[in-house]
């Protein structure tokens, strides 16, 4: 759990840039649905699982924007609701968000058996990696 001193410390004048991070930070949402893990393979490889039980490829919508792994999802179809005598598998349209750290990129997505997932891998630029000079 996050407290408001942890957010306080980030307003100190040394984090220099870090309140567009720290409104990332608490914009998530923190919804119960659709379940979800968040996996870690190793330093640099992450992987997020969503339990879509009834969701087809086509009804989830998965995009990137401004430091977060935003995915959607919405049935496509329209079931006739006056067949079901009782509904207890969730079919509700929902947005789910995560920030990702800096260098964080989507690999892949896969979608099996009512679970979806999605990879997630640290590409750090060469430029950024640390480096040994050679002394002459």
């Amino acid at each position: 759990m996050v407290t408001t001193y942890t957010w306080d410390l980030f307003k100190d004048p040394f984090f220099i840039g870090f309140d567009k991070m720290v409104n990332n930070w608490q914009t998530v949402n923190a919804t119960n649905y659709p379940p979800y893990n968040v996996i870690k393979e190793d330093e640099d490889t992450f992987i997020v699982e969503l339990a879509l039980a009834g969701f087809r490829r086509e009804d989830i919508e998965i995009t990137t924007h401004d430091g977060k792994l935003i995915v959607k999802g919405e049935l496509k179809s329209e079931d006739d609701d006056s067949k079901f005598i009782h509904r207890g598998i969730a079919a509700r349209k929902f947005t789910r968000e995560w920030a990702l750290a800096e260098y964080m990129e989507v690999a892949s997505a896969e979608m099996k058996d009512g679970m979806l997932k999605i990879i997630i891998d640290r590409i750090v630029p060469e430029e950024k990696k640390p480096r040994q000079i050679k002394v002459k």
